[in-house]
Order: C-alpha cells, then structure tokens, then sequence
C-alpha cells in the first residue's frame, strides 16, 4: 500500500513479502467512459463492493497481479471535474489528496477527447504520478480518424496508452506502464493555468495561501478552487489561513466573481491548443454517423416516436422469441418434475406431496420458467445502452420531465426501473434538490420494473393472442401517462416552480460488445432465480398452506376466507376472490402474483395454468387485473428503500396510500367502461 506521509515527488518504496510489492491505484473517469470495463479485466473476481465510510456512493476495490508486482485497485466514482458540488466528486477528489496513491490511471474516451480532458485538466496540478488510458480508439477512428498518441503524450506530459477495453486491447500495456510509472520520480505539475486577464490575481492568492495549506493541497490547485467558489476548499483555507491574510484572500475574491469563468476559460483555451495538435480535422461537409441517427432519434417529434417504436419492439420481439420457450421450460420444470415426484410422495401423507408439488413446485417453478421471456428482455435493454440509444431516450423525454418540474436528469433514474425500481430510487441520488429527489422517488414505482413485465408476459397472450404485445405496451404507455399525470399534481406542491438546469453527454453510437450484454444478462437472470428458490419458493409454501387449511378444501380455506370477505370490491374491478389474493401477494414480490395462481389452480386439476386462466375470467377481467396490477403498490423492497432514501415511513406510506388507490380506481373504471361498452 501506499505510504500516506510520502514526499509527492518521491518514488515508492514497495514492501517486499516474498517478492512481491505493492502499490496502491487509483482509477478516475467520467462516467460511461469504459473505466469499470477496466477495472473488471483487471481485477476479475477479486472485487469487494462497499461503500466509502459516512457516504452511500459504492466503493469497488480489487486486486491485480503482475510479474512480481500486487495492485491495489481503487474504482473512483465517477465524475466530470474535481468540484466539490456532488458527493462523487469530493469522494474522488478527497481519495487523491489525502490517500496519496501511487498511481492515478485517468481513463478518457478518444472519441469525445475534448470533453474528457477536462478532468485530465483538473489533474495535472496534483502531486500525484498520472497515467492516462486513450479508450474507444476504435471508435474515434471510426468517426473521423486515427489521433496522434505521441502528441498527446507530449501535450500532456504524461504516459499515454492505446485502449480498447471492450476487446481487452491495451490492458496489458496499461499494467506495465502503471508499473513504469510507479518507479519514477513524479514529472513536475504541467498546470493548464486560467485566463490571462486573472492570472495576476491567481498569482496572489496563491502566495497568500501556500504557507497555510496542508502539504497535500498544492497552493495553485487551491487558488483555482477558491476562484471557482469551491466551498470546501473556501472553508478549509478560511480554517487554516491566519487571521490576517484570510481577509485579504477574501477581498481579492469578492474582487473578482467572475473568477470561475476565467479558471474554466483557461482550461479550455489549454484543451483546445491539445486537441488542435493530436486530432486529425474532418473534411468539410463530413457528417458522423452519431450525427446523422441524432438528427431523427433526438427530434422532438420522431425521436419520441422512434422511442415507442423501439419499447413497441422489444415486447414483440420478447413475445416472439420468449413464450415459445417459456412454453418448454414450463411442460420440461415443472410437469416434467411433478410426475416422478408425485410417484415418489405417492406413499406419504396428502398434505405433503400437496405442499411439495402443487404449492412449492407449482409457484417457484412457474415463476422460473419466465426467465427466458426475462433473459431476452434484460438482453434487449442491454443491446440498446451499450449501443448508445438510452442516453437518447431520456434526452427526448426531458420535455416531458419539465411537465411536472423536472427534467432530463430524473429520466436517468427512472429509466433504471424497466430493470428495478429499488436501484431506481437509489439512483435518485444523483439530482441536486432534496425536492426533485424525492418526487422521483415517489414516481419509480409507476415504472413497469422487469418483475412486472414477467408477469404481463405470461397473462398478456392467454387472453389477447396475436394483440399482447399492443396489451403489453399500451400498459406500459398508461402507467408512463399516469407518471406524468401524477407527477405533474404533486409538483406543484413539493418542487413550487423550482427548476433546475439539464446537462448531459450523448456516447457515440457503436457497436455493441456481446461480452457485456451477456454479462448483464446473466447478472439480472441470476438474481431472479436467486428469488425464485428462495423467496418465491417460500412464498409459494405459505400461500399454499393457507389454501388447504382448514381442511384440505380451497373452497373453505382460509385464503379463500380472506378473499371473499374483499368480494364486494373484487366486484367492481370484476375480480373473484383469487385474483384478488394474486393481486395482494405482489406486495411482497411483484412474481408472487402469477406464483399464487399457480398455487390456487393446482391440485392435480389443472394441468397447465394457461389453459386454466383462460377458461375462468373473460379477457375484460383479466385486462382490469392487468392495469390494477400495472398500477399497484411498490414491493416491500421498494417501500423499504424509499424510507430509507426518503428519510422517513411518511413517504413511503405516502407512495403505498396513493398508488392502491390509484391501482383500484384504474381497474374499477377499465371494468365498468368495459361492462357499459357491452364487452363483458
């Protein structure tokens, strides 16, 4: 590890231990530039996740070996500059100052350098040995030519290594030069400096300061920050100035407010003379191919139709591709297993094989065989963020975000509840005002999270064949309008025309990486069978139970108590009082609905529960099912991550009291439409 009292400028001395020495790396990067691509090459599964002491932003470590030599691996947040205006960046930035790693590797992305030297820009100042990774080279070849590497290595001043992490180009020659670097005494700080007309005043400020601040602040790293209004770097040299020159620093910079422009205009100044020297200039006229696509898929008009297109098509293609294979893994798990294990049970008590096969195998086994409809979505949602395209859908509903005083920010969280809606909360994080924070909390659960689609998958087909896919999307289109319905009435009391600026980097179109696709996929798969044996399978016990006591009867079981005694609202929703148990059970997993069904039409008298589905309900009921379902309260997950983000059950109770509600009067109001229609 690195020693933290360590001279900047000097050398590491490993440790030795039986040949080996250490050092302690750190990897920086904007987000989405291949940085935890990177990372997972060289750590493979030496990785730890926790989180950094006293915050929520998750910390990832790992361990890389080579010729003798042990990295510590240290995966930054990700973060666009070294401010300290969100927790992420002061994580990074605090890590770098006062953990002294010995190396920093900056990972940036050759096809947008421009935007991605600024981070670089913010780095160059400190005492830290800088190593930058030149990822997606394949990309920015693609899209206007080959950069000039030994220039850029000249500009900077630093190593500079050729990647492409997604094919594992260039990781081995990263390690060497990391080791490299590590054995050299740091180069001397290449500071971009700020605008001419400020640097005089940069200049004094940085005198008046380098007497009082920690030797791991350099003083002209810290004169920049105060310029730019940092408060925490304001409140460490106010803290550590004396008496008599704080106030002078402080005159200097109510002198001069307008500090921040001049810091970020000689940084750009400096970034735009690297540029000019390492990029190859396009022809006139030339056009990208990310540049053309933007022109129709960022529109404000095709692009959101391009957007239900694309959502139309993955229910189409997962209906496609997905029921036939459900289909199987259903007649192969559980039929296939029933039939042996009911020979097998054939000598024991009733009550056991009935537990063991037609609630256990019945409800678990029911709920496994969606994971090819749940493979095949998760694959798709990959494909379409590895290319580039969910970037853009949240660029084009950033109008939309403004209905209820939001904007494109909020998308990004919300996107993440197609997969979830626990990680969509967390991801909440990321917006700046409590308020915006806990709006998009509260709208999460009206995403339709995978969970429920598995279900909508299953029942969509059984009672409207060849329209499902139009049944699938048109709920997910309703529960996106009541979103937006929703949002709109609540922002008018929390956020009171608060508004807030949208900023956010579009990734260039490329080719997807399989490699990373199946990853995803197997990673989402994984963690739905893990709740399918485990808490689905008990689940599935429990409802079971329920159904055969008193006395082995579902007609007089104490399930069916429950659910009859909810019969006069089952009525206008047009529910019988086991569609109503199916309902509730998604409380405590989204899957538990189709589980319980399961459940309730086995008993060795109903074979296959498709066929039994559709010959109980009419397509009207299981359509005012649907929407109810769609509509309905968050998981116990969920509601228990909303009161934690939240702070408090007031929110959470306040997201379960709205949406049974609003669950409830959506499915009464499909089923008397449909009734005075004539549809019943």
């Amino acid at each position: 590890m690195a020693t933290p009292n360590r001279p900047p400028g000097e050398a590491p001395s490993p440790t030795a231990q039986g040949h080996t020495h250490h050092l302690l790396v750190a990897l920086a990067g904007q987000p989405n530039v291949g940085k935890s691509t990177v990372f997972n090459l060289l750590t493979g599964l030496s990785q730890h996740v926790g989180n950094w002491a006293g915050k929520t932003v998750e910390k990832k470590t790992g361990v890389h070996r080579h010729d003798g030599w042990e990295l510590q691996m240290v995966d930054l947040p990700g973060t666009y500059s070294l401010s300290a205006s969100s927790e992420e960046e002061l994580v990074a930035r605090d890590f770098l100052l006062t953990e002294r790693p010995d190396v920093v590797v900056v990972v940036i992305n050759a096809a947008a350098l421009e935007r991605h030297l600024y981070l670089v820009a913010e780095l160059l100042p400190l005492p830290v040995r800088l190593v930058v990774a030149l990822n997606m080279v394949d990309v920015a070849s693609r899209e206007g030519g080959s950069l000039d590497v030994g220039a850029l290595q000249r500009a900077l001043g630093v190593p500079v290594v050729s990647m492409v992490a997604s094919r594992n180009q260039g990781v081995a020659e990263l390690v060497e030069a990391v080791v490299a670097c590590a054995q050299s005494p740091a180069p001397p700080p290449r500071s971009p400096g700020i605008r001419a007309d400020h640097a005089a005043v940069w200049q004094e400020i940085t005198s008046l300061l380098a007497p009082s601040l920690p030797p791991a602040f350099p003083p002209g790293w810290a004169a920049a920050k105060l310029l730019e209004g940092d408060r925490e770097i304001t409140r460490l040299a106010r803290e550590g100035c004396d008496p008599g020159i704080w106030p002078r620093i402080e005159g200097l910079l109510a002198a001069h407010e307008d500090g921040v422009l001049a810091v970020a205009s000689g940084r750009y100044e400096w970034i735009a003379r690297v540029v000019h020297t390492v990029v190859p200039r396009p022809r006139p006229g030339q056009v990208s191919l990310t540049e053309r696509l933007d022109r129709w898929l960022t529109h404000p008009v095709w692009g959101l139709a391009a957007l239900a297109g694309v959502f139309g098509l993955v229910y189409g293609v997962t209906f496609l591709v997905g029921s036939p294979l459900q289909e199987l893994v259903e007649r192969g798990l559980t039929a296939g297993l029933a039939r042996p294990l009911r020979a097998l049970l054939a000598a024991a008590p009733a009550w056991v094989s009935g537990f063991l096969i037609d609630g256990v195998l019945a409800g678990a086994g029911t709920v496994a065989s969606f994971l090819p409809l749940l493979a095949i979505f998760f694959a798709v949602l990959a494909l379409l963020e590895d290319v580039g395209y969910l970037a853009r859908a949240a660029y084009v509903t950033d109008r939309f975000m403004h209905l209820i005083g939001l904007h494109g920010k909020s998308s990004l969280p919300l996107m993440l509840g197609f997969g979830c809606n626990v990680p969509a909360i967390m991801g909440a994080r990321i917006l700046d005002s409590r308020k915006a924070r806990l709006l998009t909390m509260l709208l999460a659960p009206l995403v339709p999270c995978a969970s429920r689609m598995t279900v909508i998958l299953f029942m969509a087909p059984i009672f409207f064949g060849a329209w499902s896919p139009l049944v699938a999307w048109g709920l997910v289109l309703l529960s996106l309008g009541i979103l937006v319905a929703l949002g709109a009435a609540l922002g008018q009391v929390l956020l009171r025309r608060e508004r807030g600026a949208f900023i956010m980097e579009l990734p260039l179109y490329h080719r997807p990486k399989a490699r990373t696709i199946a990853l995803q996929t197997w990673q989402h798969s994984a963690e739905f069978l893990r709740k399918a044996g485990t808490v689905i399978l008990v689940f599935s016990g429990v409802v079971w139970a329920f159904s055969y006591l008193p006395n082995g009867r579902i007609e007089d079981s104490l399930l069916a108590q429950a659910g009859q005694a909810m019969a006069p609202l089952g009525a206008w929703l047009g529910l019988d009082w086991r569609l109503l148990v199916a309902l509730l059970s998604s409380f405590f997993a989204k899957e538990n609905a189709v589980a319980t069904l399961a459940v309730l039409f086995a008993g060795g008298q109903t074979p296959h529960l498709a066929h039994a589905l559709a010959g109980a309900f009419t397509p009207l009921a299981a359509l005012s099912f649907l929407v109810a379902y769609t509509l309905f309260v968050p998981c116990v997950p969920t509601l228990a991550t909303l009161r934690q983000e939240a702070g408090g059950w007031r929110w959470a109770a306040l997201s379960f009291a709205m949406l049974l509600v609003l669950s409830l009067l959506s499915g009464a109001l499909v089923f008397q439409g449909g009734r005075l229609l004539g549809l019943a």
